[in-house]
């Protein structure tokens, strides 16, 4: 199973940007777990400035705006 988590404070974006992973997860069939990050300290220790952030494997792929399809695709299938 591979963990996505998207970074940030709670906001339309952020919980736009889960959905659509979670739903691109959906209809590639692959098995993803997206956590929702809001705890503020937690989303400085990866050093984002921005968000929504995304962070596979405990990398920071994605910050600040909503990725692409192409983007999210790419994550999934990586």
């Amino acid at each position: 199973m591979k963990t996505i988590k998207v970074l940030g404070s709670g906001c339309k974006k952020c919980m736009a940007v889960a959905d659509a992973i979670g739903a691109r997860a959906r209809e590639l069939g692959v098995d993803a777990d997206v956590v929702k990050v809001t705890d503020m300290a937690t989303i400085m220790g990866y050093g984002v400035m921005s968000t929504p952030a995304v962070v596979v494997g405990e990398k920071v792929v994605h910050a600040g705006g909503v990725p692409t399809r192409g983007d999210i695709d790419a994550w999934l299938k990586g």
